[in-house]
């Protein structure tokens, strides 16, 4: 069997991810890394091998992917220069351990054209640069998560008086779990597809319209989308402390706020300009099943909200 190395298994889309790999591939052939033994800490009763994989360590880390088939890369939750310097170093590295193949975690959207997004455009630039190593790939451009809309769809009826106002419009999204992404990740690492984007999509394409009359059909809510245009959306963000970039002290406020502004705005409005429809059966093909409906996961709201995201960037 292949060697299969995961990194971020101490972040939130790390450890679902390795939930299935532990159901469905021989722990002998599986590698877990963390930036930090601290991040291992989890796993110490789990018969894995563990490494510690720091993306500021260059040398350390081609000790840490040598003997590897197929790594997985999370992509990392800074977005930017940083993010890019950082997953730069760890593609630099896996070539240089000869790791023959990478499964990464790209977004919808990075195959549009003229798609021009605070967190797409990094994407964008790491997929073409991947391309340009001499090591085989798996580009997955995941939809956007559904749970980051469940917890949006909570707080207009907990704190904004049943109104959910972005700037999306009645652009198309084919929302998807992250417990799906998380599964097509570890799916994909454990096939034998290469040099290919896949893209994980939802069952459905939605309008954030539509999408909030799902909710409130199951939970007897009634949440209104209201939308607002781009500078209103930032005043918005302004108003409740979001940083606007993941520079201005996003590691310290990324535990109220797992997002930035820019982040979010230019994502809406890529929404809105329909550069993020991508719709299509690859995630059935991947995993033998269908993912989740935005229905199911309203229906077990508690287990679907987005959580928080893990900041290592220091």
């Amino acid at each position: 069997m292949k060697k299969i190395l995961l990194n971020g298994v101490d972040g939130n889309f790390g450890q679902k991810a390795a939930k299935v790999l532990l159901e469905k591939w021989p722990h002998e052939d599986l590698i877990f890394t963390a930036p930090t033994e601290k991040g291992l800490e989890m796993y110490k009763d789990v018969d894995v091998e563990k490494r510690v994989a720091d993306f500021n360590d260059s040398e350390g880390l081609v000790k840490a992917f040598e003997g590897v088939d197929t790594m997985i890369l999370i992509s990392m939750p800074f977005v930017g220069p940083k993010r890019r310097a950082a997953q730069k170093t760890a593609l630099d590295a896996a070539v240089k351990a000869k790791v023959n193949r990478l499964v990464y975690t790209s977004i919808v959207g990075a195959g549009e054209k003229n798609i021009d997004t605070y967190e797409v455009n990094d994407h964008v630039w790491f997929e073409a640069y991947v391309k340009e190593q001499p090591t085989h790939y798996l580009f997955l451009r995941d939809s956007q998560y559904a749970e980051a809309m469940v917890s949006n769809y909570v707080n207009a009826y907990e704190n904004t008086n049943n109104v959910l106002a972005n700037n999306m419009g009645e652009g198309l999204m084919a929302y998807i779990s992250r417990d799906d992404c998380a599964l097509a990740c570890a799916c994909a690492a454990m096939s034998d597809w290469q040099d290919r984007v896949v893209d994980v999509n939802g069952p459905e394409q939605l309008t954030i319209g539509q999408y909030i009359q799902i909710a409130n059909e199951v939970t007897g809510h009634d949440v209104k989308y209201v939308e607002i245009n781009d500078e209103q959306q930032y005043e918005f963000f302004d108003s409740i402390g979001v940083p606007r970039t993941t520079e201005d002290m996003w590691a310290q406020t990324a535990t109220n706020f797992p997002f930035c502004s820019d982040g979010m705005v230019t994502f809406g409005r890529a929404i809105r300009l329909g550069q993020m429809s991508t719709f299509t059966n690859d995630f059935e093909e991947l995993t033998g099943q269908k993912p989740m409906t935005v229905k199911e996961m309203f229906e077990d709201m508690e287990n679907h909200l987005i959580g928080s995201r893990t900041s290592t960037d220091d």
